[in-house]
């Protein structure tokens, strides 16, 4: 899936923004590729599964250099064949911009 999102870059968030909903976040979600799921009040969760605990590994690595380019952060959880990855901006506690970019470069990963 071609995705504008992943033409941007994450930007710094200060804080003292309310986080999306509505419109503009299900217009968001609408440009993510499949398993995006938004949750638990303002979370954007996805699974990605592996053949084997090694693959599962080297995309999380990979996920870690990535959120370091982009200094957004998710939340990881490593395990045989799967990696669980959490987002959303904490000085909202909610979905920004930022974490539908940071989505969208994630499934680039995932090729």
């Amino acid at each position: 899936m071609e995705c504008a999102l992943v033409e941007k870059s994450c930007v710094p968030c200060r804080g003292g923004v309310p986080p999306l909903e509505g419109e503009a976040l299900h217009a968001l979600h609408a440009q993510l590729g499949e398993g995006w799921a938004i949750v638990a009040e303002g979370r954007l969760e996805k699974v990605f599964t592996f053949k084997d605990f090694r693959g599962a590994l080297a995309f999380t690595n990979a996920v870690g250099g990535l959120a370091e380019a982009e200094n957004h952060h998710p939340d990881l959880y490593l395990a045989w064949g799967k990696v669980r990855v959490t987002l959303w901006t904490h000085k909202v506690n909610g979905l920004t911009e930022n974490d539908f970019i940071l989505a969208a470069k994630i499934d680039t990963l995932s090729c």
